[in-house]
């Protein structure tokens, strides 16, 4: 009795693990199905085909990635506030500095 109540705990337990985090396929299924919204029939299915199907886009290596410390966000914030001045550039600042 002790051992099936153990394996059924076991069970339990694991099988919540698994459920905790989406699979890349989940998440391509959920992202596919919100922009299948609005088609019907052969349409859809047809959608759904190709976005599954379809590769990921590769990512974009424009700018590296640089760690926003207080010095490097201020630097970041500056150089995308040129052009603003007095009140405007006062605002777009202080959201700018505060955003994560």
């Amino acid at each position: 009795m002790k051992k099936l109540f153990f394996a059924g705990m076991l069970l339990a337990f694991g099988s919540a693990a698994f459920a905790a985090e989406p699979t890349a396929q989940q998440n391509k299924m959920k992202t596919c199905n919100a922009e299948a919204t609005g088609k019907k029939g052969d349409e859809r299915k047809a959608f759904m085909k190709q976005c599954l199907s379809a590769k990921p886009a590769p990512a974009v290596a424009a700018e590296p990635e640089i760690p926003l410390t207080q010095q490097n966000k201020m630097k970041k914030c500056n150089n995308d506030a040129v052009g603003k001045k007095g009140d405007e550039r006062k605002v777009f600042m202080k959201a700018c500095l505060s955003a994560r």
